[in-house]
């Protein structure tokens, strides 16, 4: 799938890249759909609560907070632990909610271990912009699990990340682990 231009042919120059096309990711890049300062009408994450479970990848709903499989995932089952309530900071959580918040997570990983045995976890959320938060404006922790030599040469040298899963199967299988894992 290499091709062969030159210069001269005003299109580029041939750099001997492999080239993978997701022009599913453009609106992700472009922007749309992430939430637009503090509004919760422009949240994804308040939309997505709207939608029936499988539609919009929810894992689990609680009292407080849910469980959804993030649609851009860094590994297979890679999930978001976050609050109904619209808010962009831990420290915004009342006390009840932070309970759920943490319940939640800590089942997430049991969910995990149960149905796809991972070796380890990376388990955090990034605060503002520029702490790295993609949304901002809705407090939102991920639940990344992680395998040895899950981080291979496709996403250092390929620029790649290869899932085995489609997001529907994946959260189908962590959906039905959450009703059997107590």
């Amino acid at each position: 799938m290499t091709s062969e231009f030159s210069e001269q042919d005003g299109v580029g120059v041939h750099d001997a890249l492999q080239r993978l096309w997701t022009p599913h990711r453009l609106s992700y890049v472009k922007g749309e759909g992430k939430a637009l300062g503090d509004e919760p009408s422009g949240c994804p994450f308040c939309r997505v609560v709207e939608l029936d479970d499988s539609a919009g990848l929810i894992i689990a709903r609680g009292a407080e907070v849910f469980a959804v499989l993030n649609l851009y995932p860094y590994n297979p089952g890679h999930l978001m632990v976050l609050p109904y309530r619209h808010v962009p900071d831990y420290t915004d959580l009342t006390l009840s909610e932070t309970a759920e918040f943490a319940a939640f997570t800590q089942k997430a990983m049991r969910v995990a271990r149960h149905v796809a045995a991972p070796h380890g976890f990376n388990v955090g959320m990034n605060q503002g912009v520029v702490a790295g938060a993609g949304i901002a404006a809705h407090l939102h922790q991920h639940v990344v699990p992680r395998w040895g030599g899950d981080a291979n040469f496709m996403p250092v040298i390929g620029h790649t990340k290869v899932l085995p899963q489609l997001l529907g199967e994946t959260r189908d299988l962590l959906a039905e682990g959450w009703k059997a894992v107590d």
